[in-house]
């Protein structure tokens, strides 16, 4: 299988599956090696990276909600150099697209990180993340910093706020592809501290409101449109390329329960055996795949 995630040419991206991770679910790449199967991925996307170093945020970062998690986390990382120093080795060896999600600052830090970046072969893509506030004006000139800088693929992911009209701009600046949407912000009481704290929405609720953006905007735009938001299942992700996404990015289930984003990526990628009609229960595990299946024939034939 190859899907084309973004506009065709030079700065075309293809993927063998329609699954990532989404931006600050998955870290550098390093976090889960030893419980996902990355092969079975479409690609993987760094947590967030700025040009220069950024601090975590203070105070409580953490809240529980009904249906969802809120997160205030500030966005810390070490800064572009010195990420690329640390995980450069790491990312020549994965076997699948690697794209550096960049925190989108100044134009100067867009333009200075998108050539750094456009001379890595181990970077695929640049995924290029919008603030929340920003006006379409802003977003357009952002985006026209970074594609004037490199001839990689360059992802933009929009604000909730505003995603219509930061779309059409940012699709005309030269994004190569919409990812629809960053999680919403909401606030909340923290239990801790007992005080009201601000951040990102991450859970299936956020799911019909983003599935919604992303067939409006896909219908819209001449542009290649990756979903994003609320995905806990195979089932999630393929409304999300029913309404018109040509990929999907899974974030906060992966928290919960690694496994899931691989299960995922197995049944969108066309991984998943057929299960037998007769089988037992016991005789069948979810997303288990041809590998896996083979394996489980030669050792029952080991153990005769």
């Amino acid at each position: 299988m190859a899907i084309e995630i973004t506009r065709s040419g030079k700065r075309s991206l293809i993927l063998e599956t329609p699954v990532m991770n989404a931006a600050g679910a998955f870290g550098y790449g390093d976090v889960y090696r030893d419980i996902i199967k990355y092969e079975k991925l479409g690609a993987i996307i760094t947590a967030p990276i700025s040009y220069e170093a950024r601090s975590a945020a203070r105070g409580g970062r953490v809240v529980p909600l009904d249906s969802a998690v809120l997160l205030h986390t500030g966005l810390p990382n070490p800064g572009l150099n010195k990420v690329l120093r640390k995980y450069r080795s790491l990312w020549e060896s994965l076997a699948l697209p690697v794209i550096v999600h960049l925190i989108a600052t100044t134009d100067e830090q867009v333009r200075k990180a998108s050539a750094r970046l456009d001379e890595e072969d181990c970077v695929d893509a640049i995924e290029l993340g919008l603030r929340d506030d920003i006006t379409w004006q802003e977003a357009s000139r952002l985006v026209g910093s970074a594609v004037t800088k490199t001839d990689k693929p360059v992802l933009v992911r929009l604000p909730v706020s505003d995603a219509y009209e930061i779309a059409d701009a940012v699709a005309g600046a030269g994004a190569s592809t919409l990812v629809v949407a960053a999680p919403p912000r909401g606030t909340a009481r923290d239990p801790q501290s007992g005080k009201l704290i601000s951040g990102r929405i991450y859970g299936p609720v956020v799911k019909p409101i983003v599935l919604n953006m992303v067939g409006q905007i896909a219908r819209r735009v001449d542009v290649p449109v990756v979903g994003a938001g609320g995905i806990h299942s195979p089932q999630d992700a393929r409304d999300y390329l029913d309404a018109g996404a040509a990929a999907v990015q899974v974030d906060s289930v992966i928290w919960r329960s690694p496994k899931e984003l691989e299960i995922i990526a197995r049944d969108l990628g066309g991984y998943i055996v057929t299960r037998q009609t007769d089988a037992m229960p016991d005789e069948w595990h979810r997303g288990m795949g041809d590998t896996e299946q083979e394996r489980q024939r030669r050792k029952n034939r080991r153990d005769a």
